[in-house]
């Protein structure tokens, strides 16, 4: 049986999205298929608002 508050709380499925930046655990930054950080590209930050990573602490910016 499943919780009904379960119903809101876990996703329903993966997301379709597609970032154009990946996580670097070496430098701990997200950064972009050329090996910039993802940081520096303004119009990445324009279309996503954020590069904000879920690994590691979930209470900071990594970039």
């Amino acid at each position: 049986m499943r919780p009904f508050t379960l119903n809101y709380t876990l996703p329903g499925g993966l997301s379709q999205a597609v970032t154009p930046y990946h996580f670097d655990p070496a430098r701990q930054l997200n950064v972009l298929p050329d090996g910039r950080p993802a940081v520096s590209d303004p119009d990445l930050l324009l279309a996503v608002g954020t590069t904000t990573s879920t690994a590691g602490s979930a209470t900071h910016f990594d970039d």
